[in-house]
């Protein structure tokens, strides 16, 4: 993979993370763990069993708790941590920059898009509870699951692609998240 495509993946990967932390990881570590995907040296853990094993069980129990009002809640204010710091490693496993300064810089550059993407993300889920109660969470969380499991698919098949979407994803979900937040703030 080219540096252009390890940049779009990466790229991908932590929008995909703003939205899916655990998720986009477990994904990533199976990659590793089949050599899909062939992380830096310093990432290679990430694709170890007991890691790819324990990533896969976290993120399957962030899916279903997703879907329980309340519980959404308690998972979202715990990925607002989760997701940026699973975005740089992420990027870390997905980039083979020139330098250790160049890698640093790109991880925070995904942490704090992660993060973007997660607390529109959070916006639009309190918007969601506030006039439906919480009803329509499950619905919003099936619909990032969807979003995100496409975006990490098409980030392997076509990693340019993906950053094209994950750009347009990212604008998109901001926007709404800005659009929720200032109406949950004149209510």
């Amino acid at each position: 993979m080219d540096a252009a495509a390890q940049y779009a993946l990466a790229y991908a990967l932590t929008t995909s993370a703003g939205l899916r932390g655990l998720l986009t990881l477990a994904v990533v570590s199976v990659a590793v763990h089949f050599n899909w995907l062939h992380a830096p040296d310093a990432f290679t853990w990430l694709g170890s069993t007991t890691v790819t094993i324990v990533l896969i069980v976290v993120a399957l129990v962030d899916f279903v708790g997703d879907k329980i009002p309340v519980v959404d809640h308690g998972l979202h204010a715990i990925n607002l941590v989760v997701k940026p710091a699973a975005a740089a490693i992420l990027v870390g496993g997905a980039v083979h920059p020139h330098s250790g300064g160049e890698l640093i810089a790109l991880m925070v550059l995904g942490a704090l898009n992660a993060l973007g993407v997660a607390g529109a993300s959070a916006a639009i889920r309190g918007t969601s509870t506030a006039t439906t109660g919480g009803i329509a969470n499950p619905f919003v969380s099936l619909f990032e699951d969807a979003v995100a499991g496409v975006t990490i698919v098409l980030g392997f098949i076509a990693p340019l692609v993906a950053a094209a979407l994950a750009l347009v994803l990212t604008v998109l979900v901001v926007r709404m998240g800005w659009g929720a937040w200032r109406t949950v703030r004149t209510t």
